[in-house]
Protein backbone atom coordinates (compact mmCIF):
# COMPACT_ATOMS: atom_id res chain seq x y z
CA UNK A 1 0.00 0.00 0.00
CA UNK A 2 2.89 2.37 0.72
CA UNK A 3 4.19 1.76 -2.78
CA UNK A 4 0.77 2.53 -4.21
CA UNK A 5 0.62 5.76 -2.24
CA UNK A 6 4.01 6.69 -3.62
CA UNK A 7 2.72 6.12 -7.13
CA UNK A 8 -0.32 8.28 -6.46
CA UNK A 9 1.77 11.10 -5.10
CA UNK A 10 3.95 10.93 -8.20
CA UNK A 11 0.93 11.15 -10.50
CA UNK A 12 -0.30 14.22 -8.64
CA UNK A 13 3.10 15.85 -9.03
CA UNK A 14 2.95 15.80 -12.82
CA UNK A 15 2.13 19.34 -13.89
CA UNK A 16 4.52 19.88 -16.81
CA UNK A 17 6.64 18.06 -19.36
CA UNK A 18 9.69 18.08 -17.09
CA UNK A 19 7.77 16.21 -14.40
CA UNK A 20 6.63 13.70 -17.01
CA UNK A 21 10.20 13.22 -18.19
CA UNK A 22 11.28 12.55 -14.62
CA UNK A 23 8.45 10.06 -14.19
CA UNK A 24 9.68 8.14 -17.24
CA UNK A 25 12.96 7.54 -15.38
CA UNK A 26 11.24 5.30 -12.82
CA UNK A 27 11.62 1.54 -13.40
CA UNK A 28 7.90 0.85 -12.84
CA UNK A 29 7.04 3.38 -15.56
CA UNK A 30 9.57 1.88 -17.96
CA UNK A 31 8.14 -1.59 -17.33
CA UNK A 32 4.62 -0.23 -17.92
CA UNK A 33 5.59 1.33 -21.26
CA UNK A 34 7.46 -1.81 -22.35
CA UNK A 35 4.46 -3.93 -21.37
CA UNK A 36 2.07 -1.58 -23.17
CA UNK A 37 4.11 -1.79 -26.37
CA UNK A 38 4.34 -5.59 -26.21
CA UNK A 39 0.64 -5.99 -25.48
CA UNK A 40 -0.23 -3.39 -28.12
CA UNK A 41 1.68 -5.36 -30.76
CA UNK A 42 0.21 -8.66 -29.54
CA UNK A 43 -3.33 -7.26 -29.41
CA UNK A 44 -3.02 -5.65 -32.84
CA UNK A 45 -1.69 -8.82 -34.46
CA UNK A 46 -4.16 -11.28 -32.92
CA UNK A 47 -6.97 -8.73 -33.10
CA UNK A 48 -6.66 -8.62 -36.91
CA UNK A 49 -7.69 -12.27 -37.08
CA UNK A 50 -10.16 -11.94 -34.19
CA UNK A 51 -12.20 -9.26 -35.95
CA UNK A 52 -12.19 -11.00 -39.35
CA UNK A 53 -13.11 -14.36 -37.80
CA UNK A 54 -15.81 -12.71 -35.67
CA UNK A 55 -14.23 -13.96 -32.44
CA UNK A 56 -14.62 -10.70 -30.53
CA UNK A 57 -17.20 -12.21 -28.21
CA UNK A 58 -14.96 -15.22 -27.67
CA UNK A 59 -12.14 -13.13 -26.17
CA UNK A 60 -14.76 -11.23 -24.14
CA UNK A 61 -16.05 -14.52 -22.66
CA UNK A 62 -12.55 -15.79 -21.90
CA UNK A 63 -11.73 -12.53 -20.17
CA UNK A 64 -14.77 -12.70 -17.89
CA UNK A 65 -14.14 -16.37 -17.12
CA UNK A 66 -10.74 -15.37 -15.76
CA UNK A 67 -12.57 -14.03 -12.73
CA UNK A 68 -13.32 -17.65 -11.76
CA UNK A 69 -9.66 -18.58 -11.94
CA UNK A 70 -8.61 -15.66 -9.77
CA UNK A 71 -11.35 -16.31 -7.20
CA UNK A 72 -10.28 -19.96 -7.03
CA UNK A 73 -6.69 -18.87 -6.54
CA UNK A 74 -7.66 -16.67 -3.61
CA UNK A 75 -9.78 -19.41 -2.01
CA UNK A 76 -7.08 -22.06 -2.48
CA UNK A 77 -4.39 -19.62 -1.34
CA UNK A 78 -2.55 -19.92 -4.65
CA UNK A 79 -1.12 -16.90 -6.46
CA UNK A 80 -4.28 -15.57 -8.24
CA UNK A 81 -2.43 -14.12 -11.21
CA UNK A 82 -0.65 -17.47 -11.59
CA UNK A 83 -4.04 -19.10 -12.05
CA UNK A 84 -4.92 -16.86 -14.99
CA UNK A 85 -2.76 -18.47 -17.68
CA UNK A 86 -3.74 -22.15 -17.23
CA UNK A 87 -7.37 -21.31 -16.47
CA UNK A 88 -7.98 -19.09 -19.50
CA UNK A 89 -6.10 -21.58 -21.69
CA UNK A 90 -8.24 -24.55 -20.63
CA UNK A 91 -11.41 -22.47 -20.71
CA UNK A 92 -10.74 -21.22 -24.24
CA UNK A 93 -10.15 -24.73 -25.59
CA UNK A 94 -13.27 -26.10 -23.87
CA UNK A 95 -15.45 -23.31 -25.29
CA UNK A 96 -14.22 -23.98 -28.82
CA UNK A 97 -14.89 -27.70 -28.29
CA UNK A 98 -18.49 -26.91 -27.22
CA UNK A 99 -18.99 -24.76 -30.32
CA UNK A 100 -17.74 -27.56 -32.57
CA UNK A 101 -19.76 -30.32 -30.92
CA UNK A 102 -23.19 -28.65 -30.76
CA UNK A 103 -25.64 -27.38 -33.34
CA UNK A 104 -26.05 -24.13 -31.45
CA UNK A 105 -24.69 -20.88 -32.82
CA UNK A 106 -21.34 -19.77 -31.45
CA UNK A 107 -22.90 -16.64 -29.95
CA UNK A 108 -25.41 -18.80 -28.04
CA UNK A 109 -22.69 -21.11 -26.69
CA UNK A 110 -20.53 -18.17 -25.68
CA UNK A 111 -23.46 -16.43 -23.95
CA UNK A 112 -24.25 -19.60 -22.00
CA UNK A 113 -20.65 -20.22 -20.97
CA UNK A 114 -20.00 -16.56 -20.15
CA UNK A 115 -23.10 -16.32 -17.97
CA UNK A 116 -22.27 -19.57 -16.17
CA UNK A 117 -18.65 -18.61 -15.60
CA UNK A 118 -19.61 -15.16 -14.36
CA UNK A 119 -22.17 -16.64 -11.96
CA UNK A 120 -19.57 -19.07 -10.60
CA UNK A 121 -17.06 -16.23 -10.26
CA UNK A 122 -19.50 -14.04 -8.32
CA UNK A 123 -20.44 -16.94 -5.99
CA UNK A 124 -16.79 -17.80 -5.36
CA UNK A 125 -16.04 -14.13 -4.74
CA UNK A 126 -18.78 -13.99 -2.10
CA UNK A 127 -17.05 -16.83 -0.25
CA UNK A 128 -13.81 -14.90 0.08
CA UNK A 129 -13.29 -13.36 3.47
CA UNK A 130 -11.14 -10.35 4.17
CA UNK A 131 -9.00 -8.43 1.65
CA UNK A 132 -10.16 -8.61 -1.99
CA UNK A 133 -7.57 -6.40 -3.60
CA UNK A 134 -6.51 -9.10 -6.04
CA UNK A 135 -10.03 -9.34 -7.42
CA UNK A 136 -10.31 -5.59 -7.88
CA UNK A 137 -7.02 -5.53 -9.78
CA UNK A 138 -8.36 -8.29 -12.05
CA UNK A 139 -11.52 -6.32 -12.77
CA UNK A 140 -9.85 -3.01 -13.53
CA UNK A 141 -6.18 -3.90 -14.09
CA UNK A 142 -3.04 -1.94 -13.23
CA UNK A 143 -0.41 -1.71 -15.91
CA UNK A 144 1.88 0.16 -13.49
CA UNK A 145 2.07 -2.99 -11.35
CA UNK A 146 3.40 -5.34 -14.03
CA UNK A 147 6.77 -6.85 -13.18
CA UNK A 148 9.66 -8.48 -15.05
CA UNK A 149 7.90 -11.87 -15.04
CA UNK A 150 4.85 -10.35 -16.74
CA UNK A 151 7.07 -8.78 -19.40
CA UNK A 152 8.85 -12.07 -20.07
CA UNK A 153 5.54 -13.95 -20.35
CA UNK A 154 4.12 -11.33 -22.70
CA UNK A 155 7.28 -11.42 -24.82
CA UNK A 156 7.20 -15.23 -25.03
CA UNK A 157 3.55 -15.23 -26.10
CA UNK A 158 4.26 -12.47 -28.63
CA UNK A 159 7.20 -14.41 -30.11
CA UNK A 160 5.19 -17.65 -30.19
CA UNK A 161 2.22 -15.91 -31.82
CA UNK A 162 4.45 -14.22 -34.41
CA UNK A 163 6.15 -17.48 -35.37
CA UNK A 164 2.84 -19.36 -35.59
CA UNK A 165 0.96 -16.75 -37.60
CA UNK A 166 3.75 -15.56 -39.91
CA UNK A 167 4.99 -19.08 -40.76
CA UNK A 168 1.42 -20.10 -41.68
CA UNK A 169 0.19 -16.74 -42.94
CA UNK A 170 -1.14 -17.96 -46.30
CA UNK A 171 -3.06 -20.78 -44.65
CA UNK A 172 -4.31 -18.46 -41.90
CA UNK A 173 -5.61 -15.93 -44.43
CA UNK A 174 -7.39 -18.64 -46.42
CA UNK A 175 -8.82 -20.12 -43.22
CA UNK A 176 -10.02 -16.66 -42.20
CA UNK A 177 -11.63 -15.81 -45.53
CA UNK A 178 -13.05 -19.21 -46.52
CA UNK A 179 -12.72 -22.19 -44.11
CA UNK A 180 -14.44 -24.56 -46.55
CA UNK A 181 -11.90 -23.90 -49.31
CA UNK A 182 -9.08 -24.22 -46.76
CA UNK A 183 -10.45 -27.64 -45.74
CA UNK A 184 -10.63 -28.79 -49.39
CA UNK A 185 -7.03 -27.72 -49.99
CA UNK A 186 -5.83 -29.96 -47.17
CA UNK A 187 -5.10 -27.28 -44.60
CA UNK A 188 -5.41 -28.71 -41.05
CA UNK A 189 -8.24 -26.35 -40.18
CA UNK A 190 -8.98 -27.71 -36.71
CA UNK A 191 -5.30 -27.72 -35.70
CA UNK A 192 -4.92 -24.09 -36.76
CA UNK A 193 -8.19 -23.08 -35.10
CA UNK A 194 -7.24 -24.60 -31.76
CA UNK A 195 -3.70 -23.25 -32.04
CA UNK A 196 -5.06 -19.75 -32.56
CA UNK A 197 -7.48 -20.09 -29.63
CA UNK A 198 -4.61 -21.17 -27.35
CA UNK A 199 -2.62 -18.06 -28.30
CA UNK A 200 -5.69 -15.84 -27.97
CA UNK A 201 -6.49 -17.20 -24.50
CA UNK A 202 -2.91 -16.66 -23.33
CA UNK A 203 -2.90 -13.12 -24.74
CA UNK A 204 -6.12 -12.33 -22.87
CA UNK A 205 -4.59 -13.69 -19.65
CA UNK A 206 -1.49 -11.47 -19.79
CA UNK A 207 -3.50 -8.40 -20.84
CA UNK A 208 -5.92 -8.76 -17.92
CA UNK A 209 -3.29 -7.65 -15.41
CA UNK A 210 -2.77 -4.45 -17.40
CA UNK A 211 -6.32 -3.37 -18.27
CA UNK A 212 -8.56 -5.75 -16.33
CA UNK A 213 -11.38 -8.10 -17.27
CA UNK A 214 -13.77 -5.27 -18.10
CA UNK A 215 -11.52 -3.68 -20.75
CA UNK A 216 -9.33 -6.51 -22.05
CA UNK A 217 -11.45 -7.05 -25.15
CA UNK A 218 -10.76 -3.48 -26.26
CA UNK A 219 -7.06 -4.32 -26.68
CA UNK A 220 -7.95 -6.92 -29.30
CA UNK A 221 -10.89 -5.30 -31.06
CA UNK A 222 -10.43 -1.51 -31.25
CA UNK A 223 -6.94 -1.26 -32.88
CA UNK A 224 -7.85 -3.93 -35.44
CA UNK A 225 -11.20 -2.27 -36.17
CA UNK A 226 -9.47 1.08 -36.65
CA UNK A 227 -6.96 -0.51 -39.01
CA UNK A 228 -9.76 -2.19 -40.94
CA UNK A 229 -11.25 1.24 -41.68
CA UNK A 230 -7.89 2.38 -43.07
CA UNK A 231 -7.02 -0.53 -45.36
CA UNK A 232 -8.71 -3.45 -47.09
CA UNK A 233 -5.42 -5.13 -48.04
CA UNK A 234 -4.73 -7.84 -45.45
CA UNK A 235 -0.98 -7.32 -44.98
CA UNK A 236 -1.45 -3.53 -44.70
CA UNK A 237 -4.36 -4.08 -42.34
CA UNK A 238 -2.20 -6.32 -40.14
CA UNK A 239 0.71 -3.85 -39.98
CA UNK A 240 -1.55 -0.86 -39.30
CA UNK A 241 -3.32 -2.79 -36.54
CA UNK A 242 0.00 -3.51 -34.81
CA UNK A 243 1.10 0.14 -35.14
CA UNK A 244 -2.22 1.45 -33.80
CA UNK A 245 -2.16 -1.02 -30.89
CA UNK A 246 1.37 -0.16 -29.75
CA UNK A 247 1.22 3.60 -30.42
CA UNK A 248 -2.13 4.07 -28.66
CA UNK A 249 -0.78 2.19 -25.63
CA UNK A 250 2.17 4.57 -25.29
CA UNK A 251 -0.03 7.65 -25.78
CA UNK A 252 -2.54 6.30 -23.26
CA UNK A 253 0.10 5.93 -20.54
CA UNK A 254 1.42 9.45 -21.18
CA UNK A 255 -2.12 10.85 -21.09
CA UNK A 256 -2.78 9.06 -17.81
CA UNK A 257 0.34 10.69 -16.35
CA UNK A 258 -0.52 14.17 -17.60
CA UNK A 259 -4.12 14.12 -16.37
CA UNK A 260 -3.77 11.84 -13.34
CA UNK A 261 -6.05 9.15 -14.78
CA UNK A 262 -6.07 5.37 -14.45
CA UNK A 263 -3.62 3.99 -17.01
CA UNK A 264 -5.61 1.04 -18.42
CA UNK A 265 -8.81 2.99 -19.11
CA UNK A 266 -6.70 5.86 -20.52
CA UNK A 267 -5.19 3.51 -23.09
CA UNK A 268 -8.62 2.24 -24.10
CA UNK A 269 -9.96 5.81 -24.27
CA UNK A 270 -7.14 6.80 -26.64
CA UNK A 271 -7.90 3.76 -28.79
CA UNK A 272 -11.59 4.71 -28.86
CA UNK A 273 -10.95 8.36 -29.76
CA UNK A 274 -8.57 7.28 -32.51
CA UNK A 275 -11.24 4.95 -33.89
CA UNK A 276 -13.78 7.80 -33.92
CA UNK A 277 -11.28 10.13 -35.61
CA UNK A 278 -10.44 7.59 -38.32
CA UNK A 279 -14.12 6.77 -38.83
CA UNK A 280 -14.92 10.47 -39.27
CA UNK A 281 -11.99 10.94 -41.66
CA UNK A 282 -13.03 7.97 -43.79
CA UNK A 283 -16.61 9.24 -44.02
CA UNK A 284 -15.43 12.72 -45.03
CA UNK A 285 -13.17 11.19 -47.68
CA UNK A 286 -16.09 9.20 -49.07
CA UNK A 287 -18.26 12.32 -49.25
CA UNK A 288 -15.52 14.30 -50.96
CA UNK A 289 -14.95 11.57 -53.58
Amino acid sequence: MDLLNDYQSIWLAITNSQDLFQLLQFPFMQRAIAGAVLMGILGGMLGSFVTLRQLSFFSHAVGHAALVGVALGVLLQVNPTGMLLPFTLVFGVIVLYFIDKTDLGSDSVLSIVLSGALAIGVILTSLIKGYRGNLMSVLFGDILAIDATDLILTLLILVGSSIFLISTLRQQILLTLNPDVAQVQGIPVQLYRYGFVVLLSLAVAVAIKAVGVLLVNAFLVIPASTAKLMSHHFSHFLVISVIVGSASSIVGIIVSGLFNLASGPSIVLVQFLLFVAVFTWVKLQMKAA
